[in-house]
């Protein structure tokens, strides 16, 4: 395998992070270094010997530092191949040196746009040019050349360079080659799509922009997808400060499988719907249990499992307080498959430890609930993307159709219902009390179904109930078995054509109705 030595190094970084002792221990393998503006004063005032690459070159800095590295002095050092004659002659005769080793990163435009702040001026002016040119031209080269963009790869290519006197291999080029053009290609999706989405100088706005590329990085390989004859892996998007299951940091247990991932997804996000302490109970992406507690959260994890224990079984829980002993004692009771929160104290960490197969993931909590963003679905040929259904609705200021309002309790419920419906799979109906699940019906293609199992799986008392509905009721008939059930109040969205013939079926058995204005479908 090709060996490379390192003897001329370019840095030019706009996180400086290391960079000094970094190019200390470079000069130390006597590797000359060049560099630019900023980056050659921090290291020229660390006592370092290093060239300004204007000086180099023979062509200053110009326009604010927009052209410094365009050069062929600069690019031919990159790209000339060290095994072809013609190139080493050429470069001979224009007076180009070798450059063995370039380190890089880019001005921070993802940063400065994720400001609302932000003008198209200063994003303009924070796209990087020179900096992707050099990268590409290096990670082109990469049987000749190193390039790095990470700072925490820096000690990785200073131990190899000392296990091998100063070289850096073939097949560590290729594999940082690779990263840097995974970089570059994130780097311009992001400006791809923040400019496309604009419109500074008129015209329809927009919601999104004509293209959309994002990228994500491969976490994990699965063991299997859905099912064991599929093949599967999980990616993550860039951002590690996003509440997810994607940043979660497993504590203990064997590796989360693809299902896994997917029913703790919607765990999370329906816990994380909740301000008071909260416990979800999630199986096959729907909560079979939900409770909240004005007190320890042991205690709303007790109440969301009585909505449904039998489901409850091989399920996952979420839960948006840490876990404590006592929690960790009630948890261990039954088989779960992984357990959510933001964090475990040490008791409950030894608790749990005895249960050797439940996996448990350590998530901070979303600052102002739940994560906004995208919503993506991948269709054959084809992506959808939408806003996340965000449930920011003041229950107070839904419209009440009944002749009777609901009570103050029934406010309560159908707040809590309203939380919980959002995160059953449509046609969706949550029967509630103001803190704890009581039946759910899910998934089917009658709404009147989806209130008789609701009613057939309720494991509590139904009368004095309420009733949530993802969206309105095409007949009566619903309203109907609902009241024969014991429902004594009603949230939905109306909009129906017969809305008039529900709201008259609601009026008839004395319940309380508000028509919310909002849907909450998901599929």
């Amino acid at each position: 395998m090709r060996m490379n030595e390192i003897r001329r190094a370019l840095i030019s970084v706009t996180d400086k992070q290391g960079i000094v002792d970094f190019a200390r221990q470079l000069a130390a393998f006597g590797v000359e270094i060049l560099s630019t503006g900023g980056t050659a004063a921090q290291i020229r005032g660390a006592g370092l010997a290093v060239t300004d690459v204007s000086e180099y070159t023979g062509f200053p800095e110009m326009m604010d530092g927009r052209l410094k590295t365009l050069h062929p002095k600069v690019h031919g050092g990159l790209l000339a191949l060290r095994d072809k004659d013609e190139h080493l002659r050429a470069a001979k005769a224009q007076g180009i040196e070798m450059i063995d080793l370039l380190v890089i990163n880019l001005y921070p435009f993802e940063k400065a746009v994720a400001d609302e702040s932000c003008t198209l001026e200063a994003a303009i002016e924070n796209i990087d040019i020179g900096g992707p040119a050099m990268l590409r031209a290096a990670a082109k080269n990469y049987p000749f050349v190193t390039v790095l963009t990470d700072p925490g790869d820096y000690m990785k290519i200073l131990e190899e360079m000392r296990q091998n006197g100063g070289k850096v291999s073939e097949a560590t080029n290729f594999a940082l080659a690779v990263k840097t053009f995974q970089l570059t290609a994130r780097y311009d999706a992001a400006i791809s799509n923040y400019l496309g989405g604009l419109t500074p100088y008129g015209g329809e706005e927009k919601t999104f922009p004509d293209t959309f590329t994002v990228q994500f990085a491969r976490a994990q390989d699965l063991r299997y997808g859905e099912n064991p004859h599929q093949k599967a892996a999980f990616y993550r998007e860039p951002d590690a400060n996003v509440s997810a299951v994607a940043n979660a940091v497993q504590i203990q247990g064997k590796e989360l499988s693809y299902n896994n991932i997917m029913d703790s997804d919607a765990a999370w996000q329906a816990v994380s719907d909740f301000d008071l302490p909260a416990a979800v109970v999630m199986k096959h992406a729907n909560p079979c249990g939900a409770a909240t507690s004005e007190g320890a959260i042991v205690e709303a994890y007790e109440k969301a499992l009585q909505a449904d224990p039998v489901s409850a079984y091989g399920g996952i829980v979420a839960l948006n307080r840490p876990v404590d002993r006592r929690a960790a004692e009630e948890l261990a009771k039954i088989f779960l498959e992984v357990i959510i929160a933001p964090g475990f104290d040490e008791e409950a960490k030894a608790v749990l430890g005895a249960k050797k197969n439940v996996r448990l993931l350590s998530i901070p909590l979303p600052a102002g609930g739940a994560s906004a963003g995208y919503d993506f679905r991948r269709v054959v040929g084809g992506l959808l993307v939408q806003e996340r259904d965000r449930n920011d609705l003041d229950i107070r200021k839904a419209r009440v159709v009944t002749k009777r309002p609901p009570s103050e309790e029934e406010y309560q419920a159908l707040s809590f219902a309203w939380r919980v419906v959002k995160h059953v799979k449509s046609n969706a109906i949550v029967f509630a009390t103001k803190d704890q699940l009581v039946g759910v019906g899910a998934g089917q293609m009658s709404r009147v179904d989806s209130v008789r199992i609701a009613a057939m799986k309720a494991n509590l008392p139904l009368r004095g109930t309420v009733m949530a509905s993802d969206a309105f009721f095409p007949f009566r008939d619903g309203i109907d078995f609902a009241a024969e059930a014991g429902i004594r109040a009603v949230i939905e969205p109306g909009g129906s054509i017969r809305d008039e013939e529900v709201i008259a079926a609601a009026d008839e058995h004395g319940m309380a109705m508000i028509f919310t204005g909002i849907r909450h479908f998901k599929h």
